[in-house]
This record gives C-alpha cells, structure tokens and sequence, in this order.
C-alpha cells in the first residue's frame, strides 16, 4: 500500500494535496512551542506572582502558577501563522474563518487571564462569552434549526449561544485537576480532526484542531501529575470556545434533537459533568458558576481512593470510549477510527511517560 492509498483509506479528503503537510506541520509546530516555552513561563509566572492559592476547588496545596494558558494560546497562534507563510494557496480560502475563531478565542484568553490574577464578577465573563458566539453567528458559524417554523432563525442563535457557552464553562469546570482538562481537550481534538479531514468544507476546522491537539499535547508534559503549571482561565476558555466552534463549523443543521447527538458525544464528559454540578448546586441555593466546590465527577472518584493520575487516566478512557462512538455516528470508517484512537492513545502514552520519568529528577519539567 502507497502513501496515496493510505492516506485514502483515512478518509483523508485530498490526499494527493498537501494540505495533509501543512495539518501535520502546524500540529507538530504547535506542540513544539508550547512544550519548550511552558518551563520559562512557569519560572516568569513564579516571580510576579501569576499563581492559584490552595482553595476549595482545586487540589494543590502550594501556589501553582496559572500562565499555562498563555502559553498554549502562543503556540496556537504561532503555528498557524507559520502556517499560513509556508502554505499560502492551502490556507487561503479558510483563513476568514481561521481568524473569525481565534479573534473570540483571544477575547476569552485576555478576559480570562485578567480572571485568573485579579477576580472578576461572574456577569462580565458571561457576557464576554455570550458576545464572542455572537461573532460566531455573524460570520456564519452556527447551529441551524431547521424544523420549519417562523422561529427558526432564533431559535439557530439561542442553540449557538447555549452550546459556545455552555463547553466553554464545561472545559473550565472540569479544570480542577493535573492533566484531566488537558487531557480531555486532546482527546475531543483529535477526534474532531480525525472527522473533519474527511471534508475539504471543514478544512477551517481541520487546521483549528491540529493547533489545538498539538497545545495540549505540549502542556500535558506539564500539567500531568505531579503538575508544575495550570492552564487557568485562559487556557480553558480558549480550548472550550475553540471546540465548540469547530464542532459546529459547516452549520451544523437540527432538524431533529437526535442531530445534536454526535458533537454531543465528543464532549460527554465536559456535558455530564457540568450538568451534574449545576444541577445539584442550583438544588443546594447555590450560584453555580461562582461557588467554588468539590461536587465534580473526579472529586469522586478520588474520594473513593484513587490516586490524580488514575482519576485522569479513568476519564480520559471514557472520553475515549464516547469520542469513538462519536467518530461512528460521523461515519468514520472503523480502519480509520482506529488509527485515531491508536494514534490517541500513543502520543499520551509517550507524554505520560515523558512526564513521569521527568518527576525524579529535582527541579525537572
């Protein structure tokens, strides 16, 4: 079998082009970025102070600098810059809606990371996130309703509104732990990709994620257990907001509820988890966006005595089970979703044990 017929057997929309190249390269750049720039970061973040304090929600129990974000978001950014200077004609019909995503993702980073240093009221970070899915609508990213009713037209925005903002705060949620939103991110990521390559149409997409699963890949050599660095705010906003947006790339059209069921699936974990948690602090009188609490699902399971690194490994597996069920409903076919889940499973596996093998050595990332 020939380079061609491989590529072909991947569902790999063209693989006589060279758009394939430039994914790999951007995936491969992002990562690079992110993983050789996070430890200079981490020492800057230290000396002025860029740090979560032990609290309620998270785990530590020593200041942990929060920069990670930052840094994900500047191998992002670089990589699809660089992107664009060696490939040109290949990212030249994409790049309106490229840029589209990443000016709302940079809006949430900024807001985030002023989050993450000095507070800010719950209202103002919904409202920000509230207003980058209306720069989604009005360029044409959106859920479409089309059920055949007068409403239709704001029904679409509602359901946009709701699914941007809604995995946006998930990702965040569910940042309370070394390695799980991360690894989480990655997964969903590669997945998407995975789909989204077997159409030239979702080509924005494509290049998105691979920037995207090649900054968590790099922060995960981090952020594992024992974690030296935190993504915060920024980097949860950026990477909820980011899936979202890209789940939904190509108008995704609802004619039925069942439609919703496969961008649905990608972020399971993020959705169950989140409504769980609102649920039961709406129940308990509670705000749930800004009450602080260890009510999420791997609060129990490490309430039943598993270790940080068991915890994430646990859901990581079940984001993995649910991305492959997604991958089937999107057609995929199953030589394919192999390779992607195999292809999953290696990269995290060889961060895993680069990050382990590091936690000997004093003092080492």
């Amino acid at each position: 079998m020939n380079l061609y017929s491989f590529l072909q057997s991947l569902g790999i929309a063209n693989p006589s082009g060279t758009g394939w190249l430039a994914v790999m390269f951007t995936f491969v750049l992002a990562w690079g970025v992110t993983w050789r720039l996070m430890p200079a970061v981490r020492s800057f973040a230290l000396r002025v102070g860029w740090a979560d304090q032990p609290n309620e929600r998270r785990l530590n129990r020593e200041p942990l600098p929060n920069a990670g974000g930052l840094v994900i978001y500047a191998g992002v950014l670089a990589a699809l810059v660089l992107a664009t200077l060696l490939r040109p004609i290949v990212i030249e019909g994409v790049l309106a809606e490229v840029l589209t995503i990443l000016l709302g993702g940079s809006i949430l980073v900024l807001v985030g990371f002023i989050d993450d240093q000095f507070g800010l009221p719950p209202w103002v970070r919904l409202l920000t996130q509230i207003l980058t899915a209306l720069l989604l609508i009005a360029s044409g990213i959106r859920i479409e309703a089309t059920l055949g009713t007068p409403i239709d037209p704001i029904l679409s925005m509602l359901l946009t509104i709701l699914w941007v903002v809604g995995i946006t705060n998930a990702i965040n949620l569910m940042d309370g732990m070394d390695g799980l939103a991360g690894g989480v991110s990655f997964i969903t990521a590669m997945s998407l990709l995975a789909v989204s390559a077997q159409f030239e149409t979702r080509a924005a997409a494509t290049l998105l994620l691979a920037a995207l699963g090649g900054g968590a890949l790099g922060f995960l050599r981090h952020n594992f257990h024992p974690s030296h660095i935190i993504m915060g705010d920024a980097g949860a906003y950026f990477f909820g907001y980011v899936l979202a947006a890209t789940s939904i790339l190509g108008n995704l059209k609802v004619n039925t509820v069942f439609a919703l069921v496969p961008p649905v699936l990608f972020l399971l974990l993020p959705v169950l988890d989140t409504s769980q948690v609102f649920l039961l602090r709406l129940m308990a009188g509670k705000n749930p966006l800004s009450t602080p609490g260890k009510d999420h699902l791997h609060h129990r399971l490490l309430a039943r005595g598993l270790s940080q690194r068991n915890t994430a490994l646990t859901l990581w597996t079940i984001t993995l089970g649910s991305n492959w069920l997604a991958m089937k409903l999107q057609g995929m076919t199953l030589v394919a979703t192999l390779v992607t889940i195999g292809t999953i499973i290696v990269l995290l596996g060889f961060t895993v044990w680069q990050r382990i093998r590091a936690v000997p050595r004093k003092g080492a990332l």
